[in-house]
């Protein structure tokens, strides 16, 4: 075998991780984001993969074997991109939960109707959903979710063989879980102000029974906005504690998966 056919024998595989790599820059928190032009997500994705491929392959012999054709490759590949869009997908449920639950205290405080455009997602959202979206990417840098939803997708491969996915009940317990948690996550954080907005309403309700002159709708929707925003301001640092430990949870989870045996 000459040096030419040996090296022809890795691009197959060198594609495989690539291709992995490349799904989790197209869902995954912060290498998603469409403020990161597709060229350079292309060449970060190009450029993990090859720094990374002769580690894997080492650890992986096998992978050398692989004698594939375009009509085989091109399924492979597909199914490689999904890989990595699961993994970007499970990664980012924390922060979209996080501004779930401001988007639920926005509706509450009556901002519904004040709507910017978040670029990170590619779609408008509440104020007080932007903010709390913004900080938990604040937090899952902190914490350096991006270099563990990378070591995800590399270590992904002693469970998930290149061209080896399969939905198992590993999987669909992990995917479950997460959204629950992920709901979980949304309402604890909305807790506070949807329990405000429930008390301001009871109570305004007497004061329009006893005081029929009053206003109430005057009186009702400023005091629930300053309301809302103050028990938001106060609340902050106990809502960074939960992102935090959500996050850490949930790339705990996900390396925990990626760890794991296969079935079978």
């Amino acid at each position: 075998m000459t040096d030419l056919d040996a090296i022809l024998d890795h691009i197959p595989p060198l594609l495989l991780v690539v291709t992995r790599i490349g799904g989790l820059m197209i869902y995954g928190p912060i290498f998603g984001s469409s403020v990161i032009p597709v060229r350079v997500k292309a060449f970060l994705a190009f450029t993990i993969g090859v720094a990374t491929y002769p580690l894997l392959s080492a650890k992986f012999p096998e992978w050398t074997t692989f004698h594939l054709s375009l009509w085989t490759l091109g399924p492979l590949m597909a199914m490689e991109v999904l890989v990595g869009l699961i993994i970007g997908y499970l990664a980012s449920l924390p922060l979209l939960a996080m501004q779930t639950g401001g988007l639920i205290m926005g509706q509450q405080m009556g901002l519904g109707f004040a709507q910017l455009y978040n670029p990170a997602i590619d779609d408008e959202a509440d104020i007080i959903g932007q903010m709390l979206f913004f900080m938990a990417v604040a937090a899952f840098l902190a914490i350096g979710g991006h270099e563990m939803m990378i070591v995800a997708v590399l270590k992904s491969f002693e469970r998930i063989p290149p061209g080896g996915f399969a939905l198992d009940l590993d999987f669909l317990h992990l995917l479950g879980g997460m959204l629950l948690s992920s709901l979980e996550l949304a309402l604890r954080v909305a807790a506070p102000v949807l329990a405000f907005v429930f008390l301001e309403t009871i109570a305004l309700g007497f004061l329009a029974k006893t005081v029929p002159q009053l206003n109430i709708m005057t009186l009702g929707f400023p005091s629930r906005i300053i309301a809302g925003v103050a028990i938001v301001v106060v609340g902050l640092v106990v809502i960074q504690d939960v992102a935090i430990e959500a996050l850490a949870e949930t790339m705990n989870a996900i390396l925990h998966w990626v760890e794991g045996a296969p079935d079978g």
